[in-house]
């Protein structure tokens, strides 16, 4: 990725954050096997500033979308307490296999993260089990299609909270697993998750500022196909 790829990926800039649109495929930080990664390409993104902004949250490698970076020390505190005190609005588009069972639904449940020889995942688990955590995922289906393999739909999701992998095990747990996320039971593929919009309250005395990410050319087939007519 060159200076001018991630500067071209910049849709919220402003004195104490930016917000890019991650592309899929790009782990956000380095892992312990090394290999490229978003933080890699942060210097182009200083416009000016003694140092390369932070990461205030993170997506996983082969989710799109919506990224907040914290331009400064002291942006980024503030951020972290938007987010921890829930006040950071996420709206994220995903296609899934099958069909939920209702158009709108709550999704509440416990998380745990399960390692073994193989690895790990994250797992729902009956709440008040140790070391698990409480997650919250709103959604609303905005278009369905019938294809060979089996019907899909287009769901967006509004996650109340930020746990790991959250909005993949919760749509497994309700027998909907994403489009390429054969971890938890979906089809092979490109993973069919994007982090569409985001929104915060950044400055009390002001509307809250956010962005939109633009649909990623592995989205488009699927959405089109649940009626999704273009940007």
């Amino acid at each position: 990725m060159k200076p001018e790829d991630i500067q071209a990926r910049v849709l919220y800039r402003d004195a104490l954050m930016l917000i890019i649109d991650k592309p899929a495929g790009l782990p956000v930080h380095a892992g312990p096997g090394g290999g490229d990664n978003l933080e890699r390409h942060f210097d182009a993104l200083r416009f000016g500033l003694p140092r390369a902004p932070t990461l205030a949250h993170r997506l996983d490698r082969d989710t799109s979308g919506c990224l907040i970076l914290g331009r400064h020390p002291k942006a980024l505190r503030k951020l972290g307490k938007l987010f921890q005190e829930g006040r950071v609005s996420k709206i994220y588009w995903a296609v899934v296999a099958g069909s939920p069972p209702a158009a709108e639904g709550h999704i509440e449940a416990s998380l745990f993260k399960h390692t073994n020889k193989n690895g790990w995942k994250m797992e729902v688990v009956p709440e008040g089990t140790p070391d698990s955590q409480a997650s919250v995922t709103d959604y609303r289906v905005r278009g369905r299609a019938e294809t060979p393999d089996g019907p899909i739909t287009w769901v967006e999701l509004y996650p109340r909270t930020g746990r790991t992998h959250q909005i993949r095990v919760h749509m497994a747990h309700v027998g909907c697993p994403l489009l390429g996320d054969p971890a938890y039971g979906g089809p092979a593929g490109p993973l069919h998750l994007h982090s569409r919009g985001i929104t915060l309250p950044l400055y009390p005395s002001r509307d809250p500022v956010g962005a939109e990410a633009p649909v990623p050319a592995h989205l488009r087939a699927a959405l089109k196909r649940c009626g999704w007519t273009g940007e």
